[in-house]
């Protein structure tokens, strides 16, 4: 058994002051005693965060309990937030989970905007990446929805990382049994009501038959969405500023915005769109994001043949986007009527 697990020490900086989210659980144990292990040859200052959502009763204070007890056993001061999770996720119609993640990352942000920390360490897995890839693929993610949790997400003031997301949840608990150190069980994450347990339990076991490195390969795949999407944003920001035109044409030259106040238009001269279909592609879509519209893959595609020589003058793609083609320029028309539903 090695002495420790795998950190990605590329997160880490001397002198940062770092806050640990710990709920209990496995995962997020084994990360604060790594990061204690490394703080003094690294430099960190570390804490612990722990948010108590307000759901599992008895147990979620028990949760509580065990990580002040692991705070003050390990020495370190705990930030805890008090949250009501279930009134969050009724009262924004969200599900639980959504209205769980949503409070932690805005806690989370919290510390970070009062200069509290310089940043926050997640206790993300491998196991994590590769469930959060292969879910966004069954919803039919785009790639960049398929670069999956995100090494680093960078904040106003400071950053959100993950230093276990190239490790295996086994690693972890095997290491923890191996150091005599306990952590929590919740007993949710055996609920397969929830569609992330559902894959973790039934799904990628099933995967792993066909491929015994279905996890690696996913967590793989993430890595190379991430690297294509970071070349495709940046060319973007070169090439779009260059081909979108805001208005409409005018008689005697020049452009005009829309007569109607609830109308927002953005145009592209056809022939100046590359050729290749990849990036035309993505030209459409981050034209369609400028105007705060989400495009999936089949209202994309439908653009794209608006293209072409033979394709439609006129295509409603959502509730508050539709597409105009003159002869020079496919237009994209946003309405702001009350109750539009600007992404699909």
């Amino acid at each position: 058994m090695e002495d420790g697990l795998r950190l990605d020490r590329s997160l880490l900086k001397p002198g940062m002051r770092l806050a640990v989210a710990v709920s209990g659980g496995a995962d997020s144990v084994a990360l604060l005693r790594t990061l204690v292990e490394a703080a003094l040859e690294i430099g960190l200052v570390l804490s612990v965060a722990h948010m108590h959502h307000g759901i599992r009763g008895a147990e979620a204070d028990l949760d509580a309990e065990f990580v002040a007890g692991l705070a003050a056993e390990l020495g370190l001061m705990q930030h805890r937030k008090d949250v009501d999770a279930v009134t969050e996720a009724r009262e924004q119609r969200e599900t639980l989970e959504e209205a769980g993640r949503r409070l932690r990352y805005g806690w989370f942000r919290e510390l970070l905007d009062e200069g509290a920390v310089d940043a926050v360490a997640t206790a993300h897995t491998l196991d994590d990446q590769a469930e959060t890839v292969l879910h966004r693929l069954l919803r039919g993610a785009w790639t960049e929805g398929l670069s999956g949790i995100y090494p680093v997400l960078k904040e106003q003031r400071g950053e959100i990382v993950r230093p276990f997301l190239g490790v295996r949840r086994v690693e972890i608990e095997a290491w923890l049994s191996h150091i005599g150190q306990s952590w929590r069980e919740d007993a949710t994450n055996a609920d397969t009501a929830y569609t992330r347990n559902r894959l973790r339990r039934e799904l990628l076991p099933v995967l792993g038959t066909y491929n015994p490195r279905i996890c690696e390969h996913l967590a793989n795949l993430a890595t190379l969405a991430r690297d294509e999407e970071a070349y495709w944003q940046r060319e973007l920001m070169r090439t779009l500023p260059q081909l979108l035109l805001p208005g409409r044409p005018v008689r005697g030259g020049g452009r005009a915005a829309s007569t109607d106040p609830g109308e927002v238009v953005l145009a592209l001269e056809v022939e100046r769109l590359p050729a290749p279909v990849a990036v035309r592609r993505r030209i459409l879509r981050a034209a369609a994001r400028e105007l705060g519209v989400s495009l999936n893959f089949e209202q994309t595609e439908r653009l794209l043949a608006m293209c072409g020589p033979s394709g439609s003058r006129r295509q409603t793609l959502t509730s508050a986007l539709r597409a105009e083609r003159s002869p020079r320029e496919l237009r994209l028309v946003k309405t702001s009527e009350p109750g539009c539903d600007l992404r699909e």
